[in-house]
């Protein structure tokens, strides 16, 4: 299988295990469970879902085992989007080319929508049969981590703090690797702690590898923010500059910032080929993110 059917597969499978994960709760009398599902079952491309399928099948570990990480990550993913399309966030109104969680209901469904979405995610991971006691607890840990105050939201408190504000590159770099670099080193982490005889080596290179391109998905992301236009983007291009947002181009310049990130892609790949195993389809993963156009 190569890398577009492999993804395609994914994807495909991804939607099946979020939809039996989410159409077990019962209805409520209010649209909350809608707006959940407008969420996390809309068309996304689920790049964190497929690193994990990819780094578990680097690593022989079970799709059985994958499955219930796969489904936790995209909670989160979801919820961060929800809330990072708010008003009081980045104020988006379109994401994949469709109206926003808050748009499409309300700005207070939305907030409800990320928190039932956030607890999904553990309550998932914390009831499934197929992961030991001792798996639950280190997987958990890991994404709860990677979600707080030293991930995903310190990121995106520092991103808040630092608009319309002048910003150096270290905290810059530290803002996106907390804010995207954090989930993605998670997808690798969670997979790690699956396989508690790898090797420490082993270890520390998928660490390289994932957090190198945690950091290059969004140095991407801030080029494509002004090098593509609206309709490939699925969102108004511009909307970074627009908000005087804290981003790569704006503090390099754009060559730069394409510079920088041909670095990072480079660490990536000098880190997985480093791995005694064949890692040409995590090569292609990585080539897939890097040279994205949305």
């Amino acid at each position: 299988m190569d890398f577009k059917q492999y993804h395609a597969q994914v994807v495909s499978d991804t939607q099946i295990l979020l939809s039996q994960c989410i159409r077990h709760y019962p209805t409520l009398p209010c649209d909350l469970l809608a707006a959940m599902e407008y969420a996390l079952l809309g068309q996304g491309k689920r790049m964190r879902p497929l690193l994990i399928s990819l780094v578990g099948d680097v690593l022989g570990v079970s799709k059985e085992k994958l499955a219930p990480l796969m489904v936790a990550i995209e909670c989160i993913h979801a919820y961060s989007l929800v809330h990072d399309d708010l008003p009081d966030m980045d104020d988006d109104d379109l994401r994949r080319g469709m109206p926003t969680c808050h748009i499409q209901y309300t700005p207070g469904t939305a907030i409800l929508v990320g928190d039932a979405l956030q607890s999904l995610a553990f309550e998932h991971l914390a009831q499934h049969p197929v992961l030991s006691a001792s798996e639950k607890v280190a997987v958990i840990q890991i994404l709860a981590k990677a979600s707080g105050y030293e991930g995903m939201c310190g990121g995106q408190a520092i991103d808040l703090h630092f608009t319309n504000q002048d910003i150096d590159l270290e905290t810059l770099t530290q803002l996106h690797r907390l804010k995207t670099g954090a989930l993605l080193g998670a997808c690798v982490d969670m997979v790690i702690a699956l396989v508690p005889s790898l090797d420490v080596e082993h270890q520390a290179l998928l660490h390289t590898f994932s957090r190198s391109l945690g950091l290059a998905f969004q140095v991407q992301d801030d080029i494509l923010d002004i090098t593509s236009d609206s309709d490939t983007l699925g969102k108004p291009s511009g909307s970074d500059q627009d908000l005087n947002k804290s981003t790569f181009p704006a503090l390099l310049g754009l060559q730069a910032s394409q510079e920088y990130l041909d670095r990072l892609y480079t660490q990536a790949l000098q880190s997985s080929d480093q791995l005694p195993y064949n890692t040409a389809q995590l090569n292609e993963f990585a080539a897939f993110l890097v040279k994205r156009n949305h």
